[in-house]
């Protein structure tokens, strides 16, 4: 069972979390998570490409001279490849780039990507994110306080606070639980949970 230090908004050390070995402790599957990634990408492509062919640009129907005897190569059309605007070869259309994977695969990810960011020391919980005020230079001073620069914020509950003190941060991104992905946490340098975002995480994973 990995255990992590637990953060005050100070910086300050106030004591231990014990995390749960089927979530945070899992062997990191690279296989799974580069599954996971790409499906993730390419699942927000739009796929809205489109330019016409041929038999879409408008004009043509008339051949332009007589097959033979003009001393000019033959033509069909004014609107074929090869002629300004004429249409396109092979021409982009619109198409679905989605792809799909079966949750026990997306679960096995989000185990293999919570579990390395463990293993790399690179998640921090903290106790509460209880800011004063919803302003940037809050979460600027929490940020320095644990030599933070880039990291996704993982809230249990919406806290607008929270949301409006990191949203102008560079590199700072606050998510929810229900909303977490695996491209996101393994883009980000940084995890932060909250000690409830934790429970909760172990909640649905576990």
């Amino acid at each position: 069972m990995p255990n992590v230090a637990l953060y005050d908004i100070k910086g300050n050390t106030v004591g231990e979390i014990a995390l749960s070995e089927n979530v945070f402790g899992q062997p990191v599957n690279e296989s799974v998570l580069h599954d996971v990634v790409v499906a993730h990408l390419a699942n927000c492509r739009q796929g809205t490409q489109s330019a016409l062919t041929r038999a879409e640009v408008s004009g043509g129907g008339k051949k332009p001279w007589r097959q033979k005897g003009t001393g000019r190569a033959r033509q069909g059309s004014t609107r074929s490849p090869q002629w300004r605007h004429g249409g396109i070869v092979f021409a982009p259309k619109p198409r679905d780039y989605t792809m799909r994977l079966n949750k026990k695969v997306k679960r096995l990810a989000m185990k293999s990507a919570l579990s390395s960011k463990v293993n790399e020391n690179e998640l921090l919980v903290f106790d509460a994110l209880n800011l004063e005020a919803p302003k940037t230079k809050e979460m600027v001073k929490v940020l320095k306080a644990t030599n933070v620069e880039k990291a996704l914020i993982v809230l249990a509950d919406k806290d607008e606070t929270v949301e409006r003190a990191a949203s102008n941060i560079p590199g700072v991104k606050t998510t929810l639980v229900g909303t977490l992905s695996v491209y996101e946490i393994l883009k980000y340098e940084k995890l932060i949970l909250t000690k409830a975002s934790a429970e909760k995480i172990e909640e649905v994973y576990a």
